[in-house]
């Protein structure tokens, strides 16, 4: 049996795929909200099921939160290893839902049939094709194609707190070739990508003190210190007029990019016009030198994400505020090391405070960048894949975003990651009506099934 028998037998069996989805999406696995911890109980058992229909077998794995769910299948190399998430978010505002969200429907639109319903694209619709390309490999081959590991997480959409001990304390049994990751989307909705680029994740935030209470700005303005004058001259200063960041030592450990893999991505074609248009805005405001795919993909970055302090209700106020505060984060790349870039931050904050000031930081989290080294066969092999099914070339391709799993992969168990996912990016992820393209779940279940072929 080749390819294409598998190739048909995943065309043939869409219908009963697309049920087993819906099947999935009924579950409302909102893994933030304790309330629902019961369901989150009922989609791993749901999906042991589902695996052991296959032949899999899985068991479900009990943390301090919600289950993990691992299961083998295979064996000889390589080892894939392939992971996904049946948590969800929740549902908030429901009365901007169309429909229940946990009432599934596929529903026809003016780009195409899609399936309507929380948790459709993030990431239930991405794991099953994974799923589903290694059914229809078995009821095809009788056989697997090589070792094979599942490893579904029920806390992505909470901040995966029991992932990394429960790594750890397995890491010699999720060690593998590769790690699988299908969690991404297209390139501007159309361009089938493989993810190696990862930016790191570091928040800050800071409060300046001045006067003890809030002062009448009438009897101490221009005598007393005003601590949102100092904060935002503080703020102002943590770029130059090229748009480069000045925290003293940022920039150690940035690569520039590859020649070939810049290449590539002129080669895509981005319309970054479009991209801004579709918020509102017009004109490129990062690093001058750069392009905006560096500025969103292979560039860090600094920005202010939220201000307040002072009187900021109805009418006015004539108030002289007693603290200011800020709340700053910095998306890293290559090698930065975000605990030094943390230290060199306050320490330029402290040296920039005037007399009668004082400053109190707390910090929210601190993630380094991480990238997949692409010299490996197989990750050529997997875009020759993508090549093929979709009929525009595949990219390697960057992410503006973090996804920590990549790097823990890389950093607890050594093992490789691969992040390909087939989103669009109307999807709706985390807003109401999400929806997730058939044309996605059927090529991304023939996706999987070519690159199976092409790696084993």
């Amino acid at each position: 049996m080749s390819l294409s028998d598998v190739l048909d037998r995943i065309d043939a069996d869409l219908p009963a795929a697309t049920d087993r989805l819906i099947d999935l999406l009924k579950i409302p696995s909102i893994s933030t909200d304790p309330a629902f911890k019961a369901d989150c109980d009922r989609a791993a058992d749901w999906l042991v099921a589902d695996l052991a229909t296959m032949g899999v077998t899985a068991e479900k794995r009990p943390t301090p939160g919600h289950p993990m769910v691992v299961g083998h299948v295979g064996e000889g190399d390589p080892h894939l290893l392939f992971y996904g998430h049946y948590d969800v978010q929740p549902v908030d505002p429901l009365d901007l839902w169309d429909r229940d969200p946990f009432d599934p429907e596929i529903q026809d639109t003016p780009k195409g049939k899609v399936i309507r319903g929380r948790g459709a694209a993030d990431d239930k619709g991405q794991l099953m094709t994974f799923v589903e390309a290694l059914r229809a490999w078995k009821a095809v081959k009788g056989d697997w194609p090589c070792k094979i590991t599942f490893f579904l997480e029920g806390e992505e959409e909470s901040g995966s707190p029991s992932l990394v001990p429960f790594m750890q304390e397995n890491a010699a049994e999720l060690k593998a070739d590769v790690a699988m990751i299908c969690d991404t989307g297209l390139f501007q909705s159309k361009t089938p990508g493989i993810t190696t680029m990862l930016r790191g994740l570091l928040g800050e935030e800071l409060t300046i003190t001045a006067p003890d209470i809030d002062l009448h700005s009438g009897m101490y303005g221009g005598i007393a210190r005003n601590p949102i004058r100092v904060l935002s001259r503080i703020i102002a200063s943590l770029h130059d007029e090229t748009g480069r960041i000045t925290v003293p030592g940022f920039y150690d450990g940035v690569p520039e990019l590859p020649d070939a893999l810049e290449a590539q991505w002129q080669g895509l074609a981005f319309d970054h016009d479009r991209f801004l248009g579709d918020v509102g805005l017009s004109h490129p405001a990062g690093e001058h030198d750069r392009t905006p795919l560096e500025m969103i993909w292979s560039r860090p970055t600094c920005d202010v994400n939220g201000i307040w302090g002072g009187y900021t209700g109805d009418g006015f106020k004539t108030v002289l505020p007693a603290q200011a505060h800020a709340k700053i984060s910095f998306r890293l790349v290559g090698t930065q090391d975000p605990l030094a870039i943390r230290e060199s931050f306050r320490k330029m904050v402290q040296d920039m405070l005037p007399p009668d000031c004082t400053v109190e930081f707390s910090g929210h989290g601190a993630s380094a960048a991480s990238g997949a080294d692409t010299s490996g066969a197989m990750f050529e092999e997997a875009r020759q894949a993508l090549s093929e099914e979709w009929g525009i070339p595949a990219a390697y391709i960057g992410c503006g975003g973090s996804i920590p799993i990549a790097g823990h992969f890389q950093s607890i168990t050594q093992t490789e990651p691969m992040l390909i996912g087939f989103g669009r990016d109307d999807d709706a992820i985390h807003s109401p009506n999400e929806k997730y393209d058939m044309e996605s779940f059927h090529k991304g279940i023939r996706s999987w099934a070519r690159i199976l072929d092409a790696v084993t």
